[in-house]
């Protein structure tokens, strides 16, 4: 399948290691022009070099805070000019921390606010512009989590943020559908990456059992008997963020293996 991404301009958030690396790397591999954005500098560099080798594409790095505002204006400026606009849009941030509602105060909950939601708010408002320009029409693709249709325990900053990302897809959706721009939440389950590790340890260290009888326990949630890829994510994430999708939008798609049950 031919996806249209060849020579188009693709920005992704948080892309330096995880699931924001995947997906770039991903777009990369179809021919696009990727900048891929983090506040971690010396990761960046070691992505960019990974996305070279593996793909021939050398992406555009670029230091980006997804919780500064100056940051994300001065990110997707850059992007723009290096290569004459933008076309795609993958918003992304890295998980708040795990906890339940009575251990978070004021400064906890606007932190992962503006880490978690504010910072889609920003990339696609500095993004808007090149968007709707876009000879194609315009792509978004919001990266949020299972949690946006059913919460997960332990997790109540992610579960409140999360579902506030797919209300703003829905919102966009209809309001952008006239520019020719699709938006659509895409949203990871239990993927292979060093948040879930991090997660998986930490409830380890609680019950005081050893980490894989942990994994293990989890997978068996899952129909699919396994936990996902970060390539299998990717591929997801960047059909909805491709010119082959030209009829879906303000849609959230579970990539979890079946584990969410809801109709």
């Amino acid at each position: 399948m031919d996806l249209g991404l060849k020579n188009k301009s693709v920005f992704v958030a948080a892309s330096s290691k995880g699931l924001g690396k995947a997906i770039a790397l991903e777009y990369a591999r179809e021919g696009a022009l990727v900048t891929i954005a983090s506040r971690d500098e010396e990761q960046l560099r070691v992505a960019q070099a990974d996305i070279a080798a593996a793909t021939g594409h050398r992406p555009l790095a670029t230091r980006m805070d997804v919780g500064s505002a100056a940051d994300i204006q001065a990110a997707i400026a850059a992007a723009a000019d290096h290569y004459d606009g933008i076309d795609v849009l993958v918003t992304n941030a890295g998980g708040p921390p795990q906890g339940g509602f009575g251990q978070f105060g004021d400064e906890d909950w606007n932190r992962s606010f503006e880490l978690n939601l504010l910072s889609v708010v920003r990339l696609i408002r500095e993004a808007l512009p090149h968007l709707r320009a876009a000879s194609s029409g315009g792509r978004i693709v919001n990266i949020a989590s299972t949690s946006v249709k059913q919460p997960i325990e332990g997790l109540i900053l992610s579960n409140v943020f999360r579902a506030g990302i797919h209300a703003l897809t829905r919102s966009l959706a209809t309001e952008l559908g006239p520019d020719r721009i699709l938006v659509n939440t895409v949203s990871p389950g239990r993927i292979g990456t060093d948040r879930i590790e991090q997660l998986d340890r930490k409830r380890a260290d609680e019950l005081g059992i050893p980490l894989e009888q942990v994994q293990a326990a989890a997978a068996q949630q899952i129909p699919l008997g396994r936990i996902g890829t970060p390539r299998e994510f990717a591929s997801a994430a960047m059909f909805y963020g491709s010119f082959a999708n030209t009829y879906i939008t303000g849609q959230n798609v579970l990539v979890d293996g079946g584990t969410v049950k809801s109709v």
